[in-house]
C-alpha cells in the first residue's frame, strides 16, 4: 500500500521539480471546469471538492470552476456521470476512495468501473476514522480492550453506530467483531450526524466514523475517543492511540479523497489538472480549510494514485468478504 507520507513526499519532489511546468504549456485553458460531487453540501467530499474548485481557477486550468453535487446511492451518481462527460477536463470526479476500492465488493452491479471508465488526476486530502463512546460507557473503560470487556460484561450493548451501511466506518466496526469474536452489530445511520447525535444523547455507546467528525463533540468533552485508524496518531487527536498501537493492527483505514477524468482524457489534460490540484493542496487558506474538518491535504501523482487505488482494493476484498456483507445483505 502507498503509504501516506511516500504521498507528501511525492507531492514536494513533484512540486520542487516544477509542477506548474505542466500549466505553464496548458494552451488549452477551460473556459469552465465542474468538480463533481457525489455527496451533499456540506459533507466531507463536498468540502474537499469546493475548497479544490476555489482554486482550480486562480490556477490557470479553467477561468472558472463550480461544484455539481450530484448526490445519491452512496456517490454512484456523480460516478456514473463522470464516466460519461466529454474527455476533455471539462468534469472531474470528487470522490472517497470507498467508491472505487470499496463498491466493487459490496455491489453486485454497479454501473461504472472503477479501472476503465476513470483516468486519476491526483489524491487531494486524506481523513483516519475514530472509535468513539459516549456518556452509556463508564468512565473507567479508556481503551479498545476495556471496552471490548465492557461489551462482553453487558451483552444487550452489542450494537456500534456507523454513517451508513457498507461505509469505511461499518467495515471496521465489524472487523473489530471478528477480531475480538464479540457479535458486535452495525446501527446504521444516514450519514454522521445523527449518529453521533444519538451516541451523546446515550442511545448508543460507540460509533465508528471519520475523525473529523466528531472533533467539535470531543472538543466540547460530550464523548471520547479510543483509537484512530491510521498508521500513526492523528494530528488532529495527538492524545489518542492507534487501533495498531492497541494490538488490533488490521483495524487500518487512510481514506482518501481524490480526483478523477473520464477515460480517454489525454495526457496533457490530466498532467495540468494533476498540477492545478496539487498547487492547490499546497495553498495555506486550502490546508486551513480541511484541517477543520480533520482533513489532511495531500497530493500525488496519478501514477501513485492509481497505484493506491490497486492495493486498497487488493486489502479491502478480502476483508469484505471476511465480513460477509453486500448491499443486498
Amino acid at each position: 500500500m502507498i503509504r501516506r507520507r511516500h504521498l507528501v513526499h511525492a507531492t514536494a519532489a513533484a512540486t520542487l521539480a516544477g509542477a506548474f511546468a505542466p500549466l505553464a504549456a496548458w494552451s488549452q485553458k477551460l473556459a469552465r471546469t465542474s468538480v463533481v460531487v457525489g455527496f451533499a453540501p456540506g459533507g466531507t467530499t463536498d468540502v474537499v471538492g469546493r475548497r479544490i474548485a476555489d482554486k482550480l481557477g486562480a490556477t490557470g486550468f479553467a477561468d472558472a470552476a463550480i461544484v455539481d453535487n450530484r448526490s445519491g446511492a452512496g456517490g454512484q451518481i456523480a460516478c456514473s456521470f463522470v464516466k460519461n462527460a466529454p474527455p476533455d477536463g471539462s468534469a472531474l470526479l470528487c470522490t472517497p476512495y470507498s467508491c472505487m476500492v470499496i463498491f466493487p465488493y459490496v455491489y453486485k452491479k454497479l454501473p461504472y468501473d472503477p479501472a476503465a471508465d476513470f483516468v486519476p488526476v491526483s489524491i487531494a486530502a486524506s481523513t483516519t476514522q475514530a472509535m468513539a463512546v459516549g456518556p452509556m460507557v463508564p468512565p473507567s473503560v479508556k481503551t479498545v480492550t476495556d471496552y471490548l470487556a465492557w461489551v462482553k460484561a453487558n451483552p444487550q450493548n452489542t450494537g456500534y453506530g456507523s454513517p451508513a451501511p457498507g461505509s469505511t466506518s461499518h467495515f471496521l466496526g465489524a472487523l473489530l467483531g471478528l477480531e475480538s469474536g464479540l457479535p458486535l452489530v452495525q446501527v446504521p445511520y444516514r450519514g454522521a450526524a445523527p449518529g453521533i447525535a444519538d451516541l451523546i444523547a446515550g442511545q448508543i455507546p460507540v460509533m465508528f466514523t471519520t475523525t473529523g467528525d466528531l472533533l467539535p463533540q470531543l472538543r466540547a468533552g460530550k464523548l471520547r475517543l479510543l483509537a484512530t485508524s491510521g498508521r500513526s496518531r492523528s494530528p488532529f487527536a495527538p492524545e489518542v492511540p492507534t487501533f495498531a498501537e492497541q494490538g488490533f493492527g488490521r483495524l487500518l483505514s487512510e481514506e482518501w479523497f481524490g480526483f478523477y477524468a473520464p477515460a480517454h482524457t489525454p495526457p496533457a489534460v490530466v498532467k495540468a489538472a494533476n498540477a492545478a490540484v496539487l498547487a492547490a493542496v499546497q495553498d495555506k487558506a486550502v490546508v486551513d480549510a480541511l484541517a477543520t474538518m480533520g482533513l489532511t491535504a495531500v497530493g500525488s501523482t496519478p501514477e501513485a494514485m492509481a497505484e493506491s487505488q490497486r492495493a486498497e482494493s487488493e486489502r479491502w476484498g478480502p476483508l469484505v468478504k471476511k465480513i460477509g456483507f453486500t448491499a443486498d445483505s
